[in-house]
């Protein structure tokens, strides 16, 4: 199903099964890619993990009184503003 990689150890299990432990870890997961599931026979029980895909994330900082990820879309007074500012150090 959608090219998720499943290893299943310790037993069988069938595909129906693995379908709907699919459809839980994207139930519990909304919005993530999961590349691969790892499913755990233990008699009547399994053990499930689900690995995602990365999230890029962009850092956000507090510049010169405003959040921001980047400065790409500032204008040239308020670069200057950030080039002016006093950087303290933790020395």
């Amino acid at each position: 199903m959608n090219n998720i990689q499943v290893n299943v150890t310790g037993g069988q299990i069938p595909q129906a099964e693995i379908e709907a432990y699919i459809a839980h870890g994207r139930k519990s997961y909304p919005g993530r890619q999961i590349e691969r599931m790892d499913v755990a026979v233990d008699g009547e029980y399994v053990d499930i993990n689900y690995f995602l895909a990365d999230e890029p994330f962009t850092r956000i900082r507090r510049i010169t009184g405003y959040l921001v990820g980047d400065m790409s879309h500032w204008n040239d007074a308020k670069r200057a503003e950030e080039a002016d500012r006093v950087k303290h150090t933790m020395e």
